[in-house]
């Protein structure tokens, strides 16, 4: 048998807002759910081979406060964030904070596995990575 990755799912609170947001890393829409009801709503996004599934219901949770750091997240047990690889971590940070998709505080840190990173939060306060990844791994 032959595995790959096919989406990550997230639940937001406006598939429309989060749908623009996605949209600036080169994620588009390629199927959409609406509820008859108006319970709720899914959103596929892709990007190349990663589908993005976007759910978003009439009554949201909100996301946990401790979600939103990775200081008190990782440790709980549980889905974190996912990553998008990025050619240069330090291009793709000065273009964000240009943008104003993070503070101009964010800084990159030199991961514990060989890999370059920082992290933004998207509109509902979920954790995105972007990494630079110049290992070569067997």
């Amino acid at each position: 048998m032959k595995f790959s990755l096919h989406h990550v799912a997230l639940s937001v609170s406006s598939i429309e807002r989060s749908t623009q947001f996605y949209a600036q890393f080169g994620f588009n829409e390629a199927l959409r759910y609406d509820a008859p009801d108006g319970s709720m709503s899914v959103s596929h996004l892709r990007l190349d081979g990663l589908i993005l599934e976007l759910f978003s219901f009439a009554t949201p949770s909100p996301l946990p406060d401790a979600a939103r750091e990775l200081s008190t997240d990782l440790p709980e047990i549980g889905v974190k964030h996912f990553g998008l690889q990025v050619d240069s971590v330090a291009d793709t940070l000065h273009d964000f904070i240009h943008r104003g998709l993070c503070p101009a505080s964010t800084t990159i840190t030199d991961g514990r596995t060989g890999v370059r990173y920082f992290f933004i939060a998207d509109p509902d306060g979920i954790l995105v990575e972007f990494l630079q990844d110049d290992r070569v791994l067997g």
